[in-house]
Protein backbone atom coordinates (compact mmCIF):
# COMPACT_ATOMS: atom_id res chain seq x y z
CA UNK A 1 0.00 0.00 0.00
CA UNK A 2 1.27 3.47 -0.90
CA UNK A 3 2.12 5.74 2.03
CA UNK A 4 -0.32 8.62 2.41
CA UNK A 5 1.21 11.99 1.58
CA UNK A 6 -0.01 14.91 3.62
CA UNK A 7 -0.10 18.22 1.79
CA UNK A 8 -0.15 21.48 3.72
CA UNK A 9 -2.56 23.90 2.14
CA UNK A 10 -2.28 27.49 3.31
CA UNK A 11 -5.19 29.28 4.93
CA UNK A 12 -5.38 31.66 1.95
CA UNK A 13 -5.59 28.76 -0.49
CA UNK A 14 -8.28 27.05 1.63
CA UNK A 15 -10.32 30.26 1.66
CA UNK A 16 -9.93 30.68 -2.12
CA UNK A 17 -10.92 27.05 -2.70
CA UNK A 18 -13.99 27.51 -0.52
CA UNK A 19 -15.07 30.48 -2.66
CA UNK A 20 -14.24 28.65 -5.91
CA UNK A 21 -16.52 25.78 -4.88
CA UNK A 22 -19.37 28.11 -3.90
CA UNK A 23 -21.56 28.75 -6.96
CA UNK A 24 -22.39 32.30 -5.82
CA UNK A 25 -18.74 33.30 -5.26
CA UNK A 26 -17.09 31.18 -7.97
CA UNK A 27 -16.77 33.81 -10.74
CA UNK A 28 -15.05 36.43 -8.56
CA UNK A 29 -12.80 33.83 -6.95
CA UNK A 30 -11.91 32.46 -10.38
CA UNK A 31 -10.90 35.92 -11.63
CA UNK A 32 -8.66 36.18 -8.58
CA UNK A 33 -7.17 32.75 -9.30
CA UNK A 34 -6.47 33.70 -12.93
CA UNK A 35 -4.79 36.96 -11.86
CA UNK A 36 -2.60 35.09 -9.35
CA UNK A 37 -1.58 32.26 -11.67
CA UNK A 38 -1.63 33.43 -15.29
CA UNK A 39 2.02 34.50 -15.48
CA UNK A 40 3.41 31.24 -14.05
CA UNK A 41 1.10 29.04 -16.13
CA UNK A 42 1.80 31.08 -19.27
CA UNK A 43 5.55 30.53 -18.95
CA UNK A 44 5.20 26.84 -18.12
CA UNK A 45 3.19 26.36 -21.30
CA UNK A 46 5.36 28.73 -23.35
CA UNK A 47 8.51 26.76 -22.55
CA UNK A 48 6.90 23.69 -24.10
CA UNK A 49 5.06 25.28 -27.01
CA UNK A 50 7.33 28.28 -27.75
CA UNK A 51 4.72 30.28 -29.70
CA UNK A 52 3.02 33.17 -27.91
CA UNK A 53 -0.27 32.78 -29.79
CA UNK A 54 -0.41 29.00 -29.34
CA UNK A 55 0.48 29.43 -25.66
CA UNK A 56 -2.44 31.81 -25.17
CA UNK A 57 -4.79 29.31 -26.85
CA UNK A 58 -3.60 26.47 -24.62
CA UNK A 59 -3.73 28.69 -21.53
CA UNK A 60 -7.34 29.55 -22.31
CA UNK A 61 -8.17 25.82 -22.59
CA UNK A 62 -6.40 25.21 -19.26
CA UNK A 63 -8.53 27.82 -17.52
CA UNK A 64 -11.71 26.43 -19.05
CA UNK A 65 -10.82 22.98 -17.69
CA UNK A 66 -9.97 24.42 -14.28
CA UNK A 67 -13.24 26.38 -14.15
CA UNK A 68 -15.34 23.38 -15.15
CA UNK A 69 -13.66 20.91 -12.80
CA UNK A 70 -12.70 22.98 -9.73
CA UNK A 71 -15.52 21.43 -7.69
CA UNK A 72 -13.94 18.00 -8.30
CA UNK A 73 -10.55 19.11 -6.96
CA UNK A 74 -9.96 16.82 -3.97
CA UNK A 75 -7.22 18.88 -2.28
CA UNK A 76 -4.74 15.98 -2.25
CA UNK A 77 -2.16 18.41 -3.62
CA UNK A 78 -1.71 22.16 -3.71
CA UNK A 79 -4.04 23.95 -6.09
CA UNK A 80 -1.06 25.23 -8.11
CA UNK A 81 0.25 21.67 -8.50
CA UNK A 82 -3.12 20.52 -9.84
CA UNK A 83 -3.22 23.48 -12.23
CA UNK A 84 0.33 22.79 -13.47
CA UNK A 85 -0.65 19.20 -14.18
CA UNK A 86 -3.62 20.37 -16.27
CA UNK A 87 -1.34 22.82 -18.11
CA UNK A 88 1.23 20.09 -18.76
CA UNK A 89 -1.40 17.68 -20.11
CA UNK A 90 -2.98 20.35 -22.31
CA UNK A 91 0.44 21.35 -23.67
CA UNK A 92 1.39 17.77 -24.52
CA UNK A 93 -2.01 17.15 -26.13
CA UNK A 94 -1.63 20.35 -28.17
CA UNK A 95 1.84 19.33 -29.40
CA UNK A 96 0.66 15.83 -30.33
CA UNK A 97 -2.34 17.15 -32.26
CA UNK A 98 -0.21 19.76 -34.02
CA UNK A 99 2.36 17.13 -34.99
CA UNK A 100 -0.35 14.84 -36.35
CA UNK A 101 -2.08 17.61 -38.25
CA UNK A 102 0.83 19.50 -39.81
CA UNK A 103 4.10 17.61 -39.56
CA UNK A 104 5.68 14.29 -40.43
CA UNK A 105 7.86 14.14 -37.34
CA UNK A 106 8.58 15.82 -34.03
CA UNK A 107 11.93 17.01 -35.36
CA UNK A 108 10.34 18.90 -38.26
CA UNK A 109 7.76 20.39 -35.91
CA UNK A 110 10.38 21.57 -33.40
CA UNK A 111 12.58 23.04 -36.15
CA UNK A 112 9.55 24.96 -37.40
CA UNK A 113 8.78 26.11 -33.86
CA UNK A 114 12.35 27.38 -33.38
CA UNK A 115 12.19 29.25 -36.70
CA UNK A 116 8.88 30.79 -35.62
CA UNK A 117 10.45 31.74 -32.27
CA UNK A 118 13.05 33.83 -34.11
CA UNK A 119 10.22 35.84 -35.70
CA UNK A 120 8.07 36.06 -32.55
CA UNK A 121 7.78 39.71 -31.41
CA UNK A 122 7.04 38.51 -27.85
CA UNK A 123 10.30 36.55 -27.54
CA UNK A 124 12.83 38.73 -25.77
CA UNK A 125 15.80 36.37 -25.87
CA UNK A 126 18.91 36.60 -28.00
CA UNK A 127 20.47 34.12 -30.43
CA UNK A 128 22.04 32.21 -27.54
CA UNK A 129 18.58 31.72 -26.02
CA UNK A 130 17.28 30.43 -29.34
CA UNK A 131 20.16 27.96 -29.61
CA UNK A 132 19.50 26.73 -26.07
CA UNK A 133 15.80 26.35 -26.89
CA UNK A 134 16.66 24.38 -30.02
CA UNK A 135 18.73 21.97 -27.91
CA UNK A 136 15.99 21.68 -25.28
CA UNK A 137 13.41 21.01 -28.02
CA UNK A 138 15.29 17.86 -29.02
CA UNK A 139 14.82 16.34 -25.57
CA UNK A 140 12.03 13.81 -25.00
CA UNK A 141 8.94 15.62 -23.60
CA UNK A 142 9.31 14.47 -19.99
CA UNK A 143 13.06 15.26 -19.84
CA UNK A 144 12.35 18.61 -21.43
CA UNK A 145 9.67 19.50 -18.92
CA UNK A 146 11.64 18.28 -15.90
CA UNK A 147 14.67 20.28 -17.03
CA UNK A 148 12.60 23.41 -17.60
CA UNK A 149 10.76 23.17 -14.27
CA UNK A 150 14.01 22.63 -12.40
CA UNK A 151 16.22 25.05 -14.35
CA UNK A 152 13.83 27.92 -15.14
CA UNK A 153 11.29 27.67 -12.33
CA UNK A 154 13.59 26.27 -9.64
CA UNK A 155 10.92 23.78 -8.57
CA UNK A 156 11.81 21.04 -6.11
CA UNK A 157 11.69 17.43 -7.32
CA UNK A 158 8.93 16.72 -4.80
CA UNK A 159 6.63 19.29 -6.44
CA UNK A 160 7.56 18.17 -9.96
CA UNK A 161 6.74 14.61 -8.85
CA UNK A 162 3.26 15.70 -7.80
CA UNK A 163 2.68 17.60 -11.04
CA UNK A 164 3.86 14.84 -13.37
CA UNK A 165 2.86 11.82 -11.29
CA UNK A 166 6.38 10.37 -11.47
CA UNK A 167 8.71 9.30 -8.67
CA UNK A 168 11.37 11.74 -7.49
CA UNK A 169 14.09 9.23 -8.38
CA UNK A 170 12.88 8.96 -11.97
CA UNK A 171 12.69 12.75 -12.21
CA UNK A 172 16.24 13.15 -10.90
CA UNK A 173 17.39 10.65 -13.52
CA UNK A 174 15.48 12.52 -16.26
CA UNK A 175 16.99 15.83 -15.16
CA UNK A 176 20.50 14.36 -15.08
CA UNK A 177 20.06 12.86 -18.58
CA UNK A 178 18.67 16.13 -19.94
CA UNK A 179 21.48 18.16 -18.40
CA UNK A 180 24.10 15.81 -19.85
CA UNK A 181 22.51 15.90 -23.31
CA UNK A 182 22.46 19.70 -23.24
CA UNK A 183 26.10 19.88 -22.06
CA UNK A 184 27.16 17.43 -24.79
CA UNK A 185 25.33 19.37 -27.50
CA UNK A 186 26.86 22.65 -26.30
CA UNK A 187 30.37 21.18 -26.21
CA UNK A 188 29.95 19.68 -29.72
CA UNK A 189 28.52 22.89 -31.15
CA UNK A 190 31.32 25.39 -31.60
CA UNK A 191 28.93 28.28 -32.37
CA UNK A 192 27.97 28.70 -28.67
Amino acid sequence: MKPRITIKISALEKELLKRLKNSKLKDGAFRELVNQSKKDLYFQIRRLILSHDDTNDVLQNVYIKIYKSITKFQEKSKLSTWMYRIAYNESINFLKSKEKKYFFSSEIMYNTMINNLRQDPYFDGDELDIKLQSIICKLPPKQKLVFQMKYYQNKKFKEISQILGTSEGALKASYHLAKNKIKKEISENQTF
